[in-house]
């Protein structure tokens, strides 16, 4: 199986380059477990699928950090069939797509409430894309389900769903939406848009 993402940071500073290099520093204790590519568009981060969200929170906090209005945007992909299987991408945890719904939804709920505290106030929304299953439509509305079962929901908009809450509970539950549905063998997309620190909150 393939799994990564092809993430981009935005902070609203003149400052932004250090801010940036900064905030790559913070993903130095994933390096074992990722494989990192930097062009001028994104940094791809290829890993385990339960990896990557954990790896993005640790990112965008350390940029967020800087108290400037900062975004993310990604794309993350798990099985995608253009790309060969890599051994890195092994999940650390066993997979549980298999489990009924309403099982993942809970257990998704479980892991989201142990998150840890980043202090860190995040806004974000959210597409999953499950492809290749007929069933697709249920695993989006199982998703749903979950994201509003959360604690982290804000609200529904169109084409995507809206998180708010501290940045540990907000990626948790990222991590849970992406590693949690979708066909265990298909492919599946999801499209992440985070902020901090916004002057739209003020």
């Amino acid at each position: 199986m393939f799994s990564g993402a092809q993430v981009s940071l935005y902070p609203m500073s003149d400052d932004f380059v250090d801010i940036i290099l900064g905030a790559i520093e913070s993903l130095d204790p994933w390096r074992d477990r990722l494989r990192l590519e930097t062009d001028p568009l994104s940094t791809l981060m290829v890993g385990p699928p339960d990896i990557l969200l954990p790896a993005m929170r640790d990112l965008f906090c350390a940029a967020s950090r800087s108290g400037v209005h900062t975004t993310m945007h990604a794309t993350v992909s798990r099985g995608c069939p253009g790309e060969p299987d890599d051994p890195i991408c092994t999940p650390v945890a066993s997979g549980r797509r298999d489990m009924p719904l309403a099982d993942r939804v809970a257990e998704g709920r479980s892991a989201v409430a142990a998150a840890p505290s980043m202090n860190q106030t995040v806004a974000a929304q959210l597409s999953l894309y499950p492809l290749g299953v007929d069933h697709h439509m249920d695993e989006i509305y199982g998703c749903i389900a979950f994201l509003k079962a959360s604690g982290v929901f804000d609200r529904s908009k169109s084409f995507c769903t809206a998180l708010r809450g501290d940045a540990g509970p907000v990626f948790e539950t990222l991590s849970q939406a992406f590693t949690g549905f979708g066909a265990e063998a298909g492919h599946l997309a999801m499209d992440v848009t985070v902020s901090a620190n916004s002057p739209s909150d003020r």
